[in-house]
């Protein structure tokens, strides 16, 4: 059987819902993203995860220990799975960014901020370095945040950056599924809220 990857991200905050950049801030889940937390930890327990690891910040930590209490595992913690250093926008709103720094809003470049390619290289190290303690089989859940994570599929995929923003963005408490094949790591979902079904297609799992 295959290695899997969980790629979780973590529940809601109120600066998700003030649209502030958060960045290496570390903020709290809110009540709704407990909430969450919580549904995602149901869905995924059936999974029955062999190792979870989060994100040195509380939302990602909080959406990992939800998960763990109810599987009975301790949640490892690595700060290489923190969210994208925003420099000088942490703890700004989208609108404040963009009429103080258009051009660097457009192309999505805070100064003094963490450059994606950074981002990409130091998530997907991690995730491997995590998935090649796992036997056959075993399933790997990482509680992380929406930028490391996508960032991170896209380097696991071994995608070129300039085709990085064809995947998209994650919710909160929705997560992304990887799978090692014989050709390397692919995304069998993404953006999930409910459990991974099989599919049956004529696209033959015999082609990867």
């Amino acid at each position: 059987m295959s290695k899997r990857i969980v790629c979780l991200r973590h529940g809601q905050t109120l600066w998700n819902v003030e649209q502030r950049f958060q960045g290496h801030t570390d903020i709290a889940l809110d009540e709704t993203g407990l909430a969450q937390a919580a549904r995602a930890a149901s869905l995924l327990a059936s999974l029955r995860p062999t190792l979870i690891v989060s994100s040195d910040l509380s939302r990602a930590n909080e959406t990992g220990l939800a998960l763990g209490r109810l599987v009975g595992l301790d949640v490892a913690v690595d700060k290489d799975l923190r969210e994208r250093g925003g420099g000088e926008w942490e703890g700004l709103t989208r609108d404040e960014i963009a009429a103080r720094w258009p051009e660097e809003y457009v192309a999505w470049e805070a100064p003094g901020g963490e450059p994606v390619a950074d981002v990409a290289a130091r998530v997907s190290a991690a995730m491997r370095r995590w998935a090649s303690s796992l036997d056959d089989g075993g399933l790997l859940v990482v509680a992380s945040h929406g930028a490391a994570l996508r960032l991170g599929i896209c380097a696991m995929l071994g995608l070129p950056e300039e085709l990085w923003s064809s995947i998209g963005g994650l919710g909160n408490c929705s997560w992304s599924v990887l799978e090692e094949g014989r050709r390397g790591w692919r995304l069998v979902e993404h953006n999930a809220g409910t459990l991974p079904e099989p599919i049956n297609s004529d696209d033959s799992p015999g082609t990867d």
